[in-house]
């Protein structure tokens, strides 16, 4: 599952929680343009709640629409990553090094108040 949800404002919250095959994929990344359209610095709480790889064709039907991902992702300024594996949490953090104007931290899934107090700051 992957959940897209306009929260409120300038927030999406995206939920990963499980297996991605390019069905899903297409949905999410829909729904995430959809809901994204009317923000200007955004911020987004992202939960990885059970990571597994997506499918082969969920990868290509991303890296498809990567050049709108790339360009969506300049209406965010912040993004939190909730996960309580640490390599994501790595990746994730390395992942913000290459947009400027864009910081994504890392937080442990206990540590939601510190993320939300985050994106709000």
């Amino acid at each position: 599952m992957l959940e897209v949800i306009h929260s409120a404002g300038n927030r999406i919250d995206i939920v990963l929680n499980g297996k991605i095959d390019a069905k899903v994929m297409k949905k999410a990344l829909d729904d995430l343009l959809k809901e994204s359209e009317n923000i200007e610095d955004g911020v987004m709480l992202y939960r990885i709640e059970d990571f597994q790889f997506p499918s082969l064709a969920a990868m290509a039907h991303e890296l498809s629409r990567m050049p709108t991902l790339l360009k969506l992702m300049k209406k965010f300024k912040r993004i939190a990553v909730l996960s309580d594996k640490k390599w994501l949490k790595k990746v994730s953090e390395l992942e913000g090094k290459f947009f400027r104007n864009l910081e994504i931290k890392a937080f442990d899934f206990k540590d939601i108040e510190l993320a939300e107090n985050w994106l709000q700051s």
